[in-house]
């Protein structure tokens, strides 16, 4: 299985908790070994703006942001590009999910996965696609770009015990029918991290259970890095839903 990544991403860039030391170390040492690299590269500037204003792209880039905000999107692109043939993560920070097409907060700057699908639809890849949003916070600005059209489903699952979680997440990912299937993958909300509600194993069963959805219909799947700030137990749930993704095929 395919991991998008970059040296890049190893560097702090500001002070927030996503792009905090050690992070994306504590991803890569537990990396599983059947994970291939790929290293990501920027995305151009005409597939940011098929999310984002060119007044929040100037934004982005007066905060002296733009250049590592770009390869996170551009890491996105490649693993959704991948995904239609073969399950694929990427490795990105800093995260998109609560950037809007006018604004950002959430240590987000550009929506990694709106610009992701975007991309896809606009070179005529898929016709309609999924995304599962398992980060503890709700993803308001993918639902801010996404959310009008007609060919993407938002699905932000919020349950109080994790039987009720799973529940959710399996009746979502049984009831697709996309093209392609986008995980938002935040792990904030592991019983270690800020959310204090899933266990390790319930990614690897998220990974498996949207591979198997995908693949057994002719579809796609792909995940990309939101939040997930216990460095601790980061590492082993990234390579749990990466494991689980790549169950399927092997």
């Amino acid at each position: 299985m395919k991991v998008v990544f970059h040296q890049f991403f190893y560097p702090v860039y500001t002070s927030d908790p996503a792009s905090a030391p050690g992070r994306i170390e504590a991803i890569v040492d537990r990396l599983p070994s059947h994970a291939e690299m790929v290293d990501a590269e920027p995305a151009p500037e005409n597939l940011i703006e098929l999310a984002h204003s060119n007044v929040h792209i100037e934004n982005v880039r007066r905060k002296d942001l733009y250049d590592i905000a770009a390869l996170a999107a551009g890491g996105a692109v490649q693993a959704a590009r991948i995904g239609l043939s073969e399950p694929a993560f990427a490795v990105i920070r800093p995260p998109g999910h609560h950037a809007s097409a006018e604004t950002a907060w959430g240590f987000c700057y550009f929506n990694n996965m709106a610009i992701a699908l975007l991309t896809l639809k606009s070179q005529n890849l898929i016709n309609t696609a999924l995304v599962l949003d398992i980060d503890l916070h709700y993803g308001d600005g993918t639902v801010n770009i996404l959310d009008h059209y007609d060919w993407v489903e938002i699905h932000n699952p919020a349950k109080n015990t994790r039987e009720q979680y799973m529940a959710e997440v399996n009746r979502i990912l049984a009831a697709s029918r996309a093209d392609i299937i986008g995980i938002s993958a935040g792990f904030d909300n592991h019983m270690q991290d800020w959310g204090g509600l899933m266990a390790t194993e319930d990614y690897y069963h998220i990974g498996k259970k949207a591979s198997q959805s995908a693949f057994e219909r002719g579809g796609g799947c792909f995940a990309i890095l939101e939040g997930g700030y216990n460095h601790s137990v980061l590492g082993q749930n990234v390579a749990a839903l990466v494991n689980g993704m790549a169950e399927p095929l092997a």
